[in-house]
């Protein structure tokens, strides 16, 4: 770290914090493949201190702006615990998101029933529309975003279609997309049963995501958030594992989901696939094909 970050990083903390802040030391925090994660090790008059930063070149400055932004969303909502934000800015050539620095475990029975619970809450609070004011990211690909009075239609456009063009641009199997469009043209069919509401999403919510403190508060982070079918939450923490059974089950208990959730999950759970796809190729890219033709072949 050259000393003029150095510099930089104490002077956002002091502004933050209205207070003199002494950066003592950093270590390197893992978990993160797209920022530099650093512990900032510091003194003020009350002791000793540590924040969590994120560091990046400032052509990605935007993604921790959105991060910033969606931190402040869940916050306000008041049902589910995120970290606090404490300083975002740059120097010109670094960018950085300053955070509160949390003490964190793994989701547990109890942590992860508190979770399912919570999450449940947030999604009950009152929305006016789908979508989202402002683009962001999900995790370093672009999330286009507006508001839209119906569903499907936004999720159709916004995320399934808007990930095909992507394949379509890095010239993934013709095949695929064709398909993809195909199973666009027919989704309704996953919707008789079901009238989704807009709800407040955490937009990436898998188990590297949700965390929980020593007394047991579950605690998440990372998000791309914006409002949409309470389900694509739900879909998510399903797709990667790490979440107990018990966060499912407080879930429901809270707000049972409707009939035909499983193949509603696989298709909210095709826009991560295909976006690790565009991100990564490799064995995402079967994936993706194979799961496109199962929901096509789910359709009545």
């Amino acid at each position: 770290m050259t000393p003029e970050l150095r510099e930089a990083l104490e002077g956002a903390v002091m502004d933050a914090v209205h207070a003199d802040w002494t950066l003592v030391a950093t270590a390197p925090v893992g978990g993160g493949c797209i920022h530099t994660a650093l512990r900032l090790d510091g003194e003020d008059s009350g002791g000793k201190t540590k924040h969590f930063a994120k560091l990046a070149e400032i052509e990605r400055a935007p993604m921790l702006v959105a991060e910033a932004e969606g931190l402040a969303a869940i916050r306000a909502a008041g049902a589910v615990r995120v970290p606090a934000v404490i300083a975002q800015g740059d120097d010109g050539e670094t960018a950085w998101l300053i955070l509160e620095w949390l003490d964190l475990a793994a989701l547990g029975p109890a942590s992860g029933a508190k979770l399912g619970t919570a999450l449940a809450a947030q999604h009950r609070v009152p929305q006016a529309k789908f979508g989202w004011e402002k683009d962001n990211f999900i995790g370093s690909s672009p999330q286009k975003n507006g508001w839209q009075e119906a569903w499907l239609p936004f999720w159709r456009e916004r995320r399934i279609h808007a990930q095909l063009r992507m394949a379509m641009a890095r010239r993934y199997p013709s095949k695929m997309i064709d398909r993809g469009e195909r199973l666009l043209t027919d989704c309704e069919a996953f919707f008789r049963t079901h009238q989704p509401v807009p709800s407040l999403l955490h937009g990436d919510l898998w188990g590297g995501n949700a965390s929980a403190l020593s007394d047991g508060t579950p605690v998440v982070f990372d998000p791309a958030v914006y409002c949409g079918d309470r389900e694509a939450d739900l879909a998510m923490t399903e797709l990667f594992g790490g979440f107990p059974k018990d966060f499912y089950a407080a879930y429901r208990a809270a707000w049972p989901l409707d009939d035909g959730y499983a193949v509603r999950r696989d298709f909210y759970n095709l826009y991560h696939v295909l976006n690790h796809a565009n991100l990564f190729s490799g064995g995402y890219v079967e994936q993706s094909a194979r799961l496109i033709e199962r929901l096509i072949a789910e359709i009545r």
